[in-house]
């Protein structure tokens, strides 16, 4: 969220203003519903969509004016389905940042996910996925879109994409999953195409996570819920790596919901560690250690969660120290239907080691059905 939207100068009401407008004018309408053809009791296709409308509001760190913009983060399109009991396919295009300063309003969809999973017994315990897909380097990486705690993806969640390749954290290739231990245990262990250069021999991008659930656990699906709302009780531990050439990132996450007695709170926590140096194969990929918590108490009979969240970015050379980072984010999320319609407000703060703090003010409107 540090791109620049312009150098407008507004002053503080100025701002509120603009938010307020655009509360209305991104206002989607509401549709719970959902398309399946089912063929037979083993072939079906179902489809779905998210909008993420944003008012957003971003102080320039050098003109210290604000750049004001009303687009669609993100427009996408959802097919699933199922060819045999032991075959299903997942399909995503997206448009994101539509009408966004420059505007453009003409760039299309792209493909975001499109990968096919095979069951060959027809059990959790193995599956292959092959095409399209996240990357399973860390939780947040693997979160879906429209069921995010914050905001947004945590700010270097995908900072390896340029210099990999990859497609906003997404790449090529082969990978099993599957669940043990009663589904406790899960695995994701990925062949990947990673960067290539023409006329090179270069080596293929190897990428695995374990995850381990303590109480209720999270089998069969591959996106993984950025919060929960007091259905279940979660305390999971998870490590990943990332690997190609001398390349090489570590991820170890932490992620509790933790609901009440009468499981219409909880508290949701996630906490993050993330380390890339991109080493003589991707030199512009300066060493270094990310870490982001983020927390959110969700309340039921109001339908709201506040949350917070707390970013920093250490550079390990010298000569990249100049780079370091801190951002703040706090805001409330109101959730009357749950993931399929809300809208989150927040607030960020980026604080770097050299150059102007800046603020930020977004509105978001969701709407959200698969």
């Amino acid at each position: 969220m540090s791109e620049k939207h312009g150098n407008s100068r507004i002053c503080g009401p100025s701002i509120l203003t603009f938010l307020a407008g655009a509360f209305l004018l991104l206002m989607p309408v509401v549709v719970q519903a959902q398309a399946v053809i089912k063929v037979n009791d083993n072939v079906n296709i179902r489809f779905g969509g998210l909008l993420q409308s944003w008012g957003d509001s971003l102080q320039d760190a050098t003109s210290r004016g604000y750049g004001n913009n009303l687009f669609i983060r993100r427009m996408r399109f959802l097919v699933a389905g199922q060819v045999t009991p032991n075959l299903t396919f997942f399909f995503e295009s997206d448009n994101p940042n539509l009408g966004k300063s420059p505007k453009a309003l003409g760039t299309g969809f792209m493909t975001q996910d499109a990968y096919v999973e095979w069951k060959p017994t027809g059990s959790n315990a193995f599956a292959l996925d092959a095409g399209l897909m996240l990357v399973p380097l860390c939780r947040n990486c693997l979160n879906s879109a429209g069921t995010l705690l914050a905001l947004d993806y945590g700010s270097n969640s995908f900072i390896e994409s340029g210099a990999t390749q990859s497609s906003v954290g997404r790449d090529t290739g082969f990978q099993a999953k599957g669940y043990l231990d009663g589904g406790r245990l899960e695995y994701r262990a990925a062949l990947l195409q990673g960067m290539r250069l023409a006329g090179a021999r270069n080596p293929l991008r190897t990428t695995a996570r374990l995850q381990y659930n303590f109480f209720d656990t999270e089998v069969g699906g591959f996106f993984y819920p950025g919060f929960y709302m007091g259905n279940k009780k979660i305390v999971a531990i998870g490590a990943g790596t990332d690997h190609q050439s001398d390349y090489q990132a570590y991820s170890g996450d932490l992620f509790l919901s933790l609901p009440n007695a009468a499981k219409t709170n909880a508290l949701n926590a996630d906490v993050q560690l993330l380390s890339f140096d991109g080493n003589k194969t991707f030199p512009a990929m300066a060493q270094q250690h990310d870490v982001m918590l983020q927390a959110g108490y969700y309340v039921g009979k109001l339908k709201i969660q506040p949350f917070l969240r707390l970013e920093q970015q250490n550079f390990v050379r010298s000569a990249d120290n100049i780079k370091d980072n801190k951002r703040v984010q706090a805001g409330v999320a109101w959730l009357p239907n749950g993931h399929n319609f809300n809208v989150k407000g927040a607030y960020t703060r980026v604080d770097p080691r050299v150059g102007n703090k800046t603020n930020e003010l977004t509105v978001q409107l969701q709407f959200f059905y698969f």
